[in-house]
């Protein structure tokens, strides 16, 4: 009785064991555009949120919008967005295999690339948007992100040039001032 409950045991250890590896996030590879989904997009919600055919919503990872009703920039925002990724557009979605899948809300959270333009690298490069380090989590294109947050501020783009009150702290999101 005693050799079968060790074997039993041993046998339940190999198999949490094998199911905690097949959980974990592959962390060897980046986020590759050549990887992802396509989707069509169907609406876009504010500066950092599209809705895709079919009714799934996502939120650009690693970027944070002004927000449109209370935000200096909001609707500029929107527009940037809607230039990028207008109705009808063909997009590939790609997660970051470092950060979250789905935000609280329940949204993909994703890099949006169209004709191989990584969109939420071109919204903080437009000045249209900030870095955003959730739980102070840098993904695969952080590095992109601050280049282009600085690149963004020393040309006064998009708010940087038109809010007097837009500051940049990657853990809070943009911060632009009252609208």
């Amino acid at each position: 009785m005693g050799t079968e409950r060790l074997t039993i045991r041993v046998a339940l250890a190999v198999l949490l064991a094998l199911a905690a590896a097949g959980c974990r996030r592959d962390t060897s590879e980046p986020a590759d555009p050549s990887t992802g989904d396509t989707a069509t997009v169907e609406w876009v919600n504010d500066g950092d949120t599209i809705t895709l055919a079919g009714g799934a919503k996502v939120r650009l990872v690693q970027i944070d919008a002004p927000e449109l009703q209370s935000d200096c920039y909001g609707r500029a925002a929107l527009r940037a967005l809607i230039d990028l990724t207008p109705k009808g557009t063909h997009v590939t979605l790609v997660a970051d295999p470092e950060l979250d899948q789905r935000d609280v809300h329940g949204r993909l959270l994703r890099y949006v690339y169209r004709d191989g333009t990584n969109v939420n690298v071109e919204l903080v490069r437009r000045g249209a948007a900030s870095p955003y380090y959730f739980r102070k989590e840098r993904g695969d294109f952080a590095e992109e992100l601050d280049d282009a947050v600085e690149d963004a501020r020393d040309r006064r783009s998009g708010y940087w040039g038109a809010c007097p009150g837009a500051d940049l702290d990657t853990s809070r999101g943009s911060i632009t001032g009252p609208a």
